[in-house]
């Protein structure tokens, strides 16, 4: 499914402007009831301000004047046609060289005629290495767009009050300059030190409980601490608990546990931790605390944990955060095959059918696959809405099998099921196809919270095993071209050293999500010298 990215304004004008949320959501109904004509519109800007740039010459030709007239002048879906006709559809490998160029200091219009003087960097979660991608004004710009327009709707449902706050559990890594001198980081490292970020909070009127100095810290640890101290500071205010990934949240609440009764000691003495060491963050949260200790509240809290620990920790959100609106998410199961075809446009994609997705952007990617599968779930005017389903290169194969993220998470659903007798939980989890041993087989890394017996977890990967669907892997199984499948037990704390890992070189954890299926040979040292436990199934014997 092929996509360019539009502007929050039809003509082109700047996103930055004094929009209401009846503006905003005004705009979105237009260009969803109109995606065909403004996707053929939007690829016409790209290609006018992009033309005669270094990639785009091996295509479309050395950039002459009369070029240029045709993209003016063209008929929109003639020039959608040549443009796809034309340029071809490219990976991440195919833009490395040009990138790599623009990183180590090349000036020249390669990627865009605009200057490139940010580049991001991907979480690395995907392939084991963290992956360079061109950064500008327009994408704060297009990320400031977004924020907006889901204040605008989630304003309809839950209104937030004056004075309300946003837990945001939100981390800026650090910046560097690259070779060329260009200033490089995650993409959400570049967002929250933006002007873009201060404008969100202004306009949706959606403060974050904690202050820049916390954000930016550069260390997750400390960052998490003050998030949470902060976030009860102001229980009462907080609307919203969120994160850009959901594996955040989950992480912060597991060291709550075990930080909670020294977060309450600084609520009620006004003090900080001496966890806390770096300057800008200590002084910067200590304005706050200092002068307003409050032993009321940190009573209050102390009793709630003590119930919340006898009920291990369910409900904790709505007890801490009282007027933190709930959402319910409602979520499909599809099998998902990997068969090519040709790409289509945004205006051919059929409801309950799955695409791979493919952007044109601003900021030099031409015909880009991004790697994410999405099912089309339906039509909101005439715009597809999608479910994400699955990183496309994360699978699991052996042989002729093909499983993927998706699948893998509905099997360890159903491994997990067993564990509930025990009250025991499911930590984190990640898989490995193994080939090195024949014949081949998938293990199953499993993390869990609580005492288990061997017996159980023995059933848990029978039943993991047999409930894999994918007709290359039962046949194969039934063959034993593909071995039983193994669960790994690793030790408490093994998926923190993971990430610790990942941001040692260089991840921000707003951008971390642990890989469900990996072949890192640094993950799997670390897996496998963790492992205090291994079984293997006994289903197909």
């Amino acid at each position: 499914m092929e996509l360019a990215a539009p502007s929050l304004t039809s003509n082109g004008s700047a996103a930055g402007g004094n929009y209401g949320y009846d503006n905003i959501m005004s705009w979105f109904d237009n260009v969803t009831e109109n995606a065909a004509m403004v996707q053929r519109e939007t690829l016409r800007r790209i290609l006018e301000l992009n033309y005669g740039v270094e990639y785009l010459k091996k295509w479309l030709g050395e950039g002459d004047e009369d070029m240029k007239m045709k993209i003016q002048e063209m008929e929109a879906c003639a020039l959608e046609s040549l443009y796809t006709s034309l340029v071809p559809v490219a990976s991440h490998a195919d833009f490395e060289p040009f990138i790599q160029r623009i990183a180590d200091g090349d000036t020249a219009p390669i990627l865009t005629q605009q200057p490139i003087t940010t580049l991001s960097l991907s979480s690395g979660t995907t392939e084991g290495r963290q992956k360079f991608l061109p950064f500008t004004g327009h994408s704060s710009q297009t990320t400031l767009q977004i924020f907006m327009l889901a204040a605008a709707y989630r304003s309809r449902v839950y209104p937030i009050r004056d004075g309300g706050k946003i837990l945001e559990f939100i981390y800026s890594g650090k910046q560097f300059k690259t070779k060329g001198g260009l200033k490089a980081g995650t993409a959400t490292t570049h967002y929250y030190s933006s002007d873009e970020f201060k404008i969100k909070q202004k306009k949706t009127k959606s403060f974050t409980c904690s202050p820049q100095q916390v954000i930016s810290g550069g260390d997750y640890k400390q960052s998490t601490y003050c998030h949470l101290l902060l976030g009860l500071f102001f229980s009462d205010q907080v609307e919203f608990v969120t994160s850009a990934f959901a594996y955040s949240i989950v992480q912060a609440f597991a060291s709550f546990e075990e930080l909670w009764e020294e977060i309450c000691n600084d609520i009620k003495h006004g003090t900080l931790s001496s966890k806390i060491t770096l300057p800008r963050m200590r002084k910067a949260v200590l304005d706050i605390m200092n002068p307003n200790p409050n032993p009321f509240l940190a009573s209050r809290i102390e009793a709630i944990c003590e119930e919340l620990r006898g009920l291990e920790w369910c409900g904790l959100i709505p007890k801490l955060w009282p007027n933190a609106k709930q959402k319910q998410d409602w979520t499909s199961s599809p099998t998902v095959d990997f068969i090519e075809d040709r790409p289509v446009p945004i205006s051919q994609v059929k409801v309950g059918q799955e695409y791979e997705i493919v952007l044109t952007t601003f900021t030099g990617l031409y015909r880009y696959r991004l790697g994410d599968v999405v099912e089309v779930a339906g039509f909101h005017n005439g715009t597809p809405k999608l479910n994400f389903i699955c990183r496309r290169r994360l699978i699991l194969t052996i042989n002729i099998d093909k499983n993927t993220e998706k699948d893998l998470q509905l099997v360890v659903e159903r491994g997990t099921q067993l564990l509930s007798d025990y009250r025991a939980e499911l930590v984190d989890f990640t898989s490995h196809a193994d080939k090195v041993h024949q014949p081949g087989h998938y293990i199953i890394y499993w993390e869990i919270n609580g005492k288990v017996e061997e017996r159980v977890l023995s059933e848990c990967c029978r039943e993991m095993d047999a409930s894999f669907a994918d007709h290359g892997y039962v046949v194969s199984r039934r063959s034993n071209s593909i071995g039983p499948l193994e669960l790994c037990i690793v030790e408490r704390g093994t998926f923190k050293k993971i990430l610790d890992h990942f941001i040692g070189n260089g991840a921000a954890l707003s951008q971390f999500k642990t890989p469900r299926c990996t072949s890192n040979q640094m993950l799997l040292r670390i897996l496998d010298v963790c492992t205090i436990k291994r079984f293997h199934s006994t289903a197909y014997s």
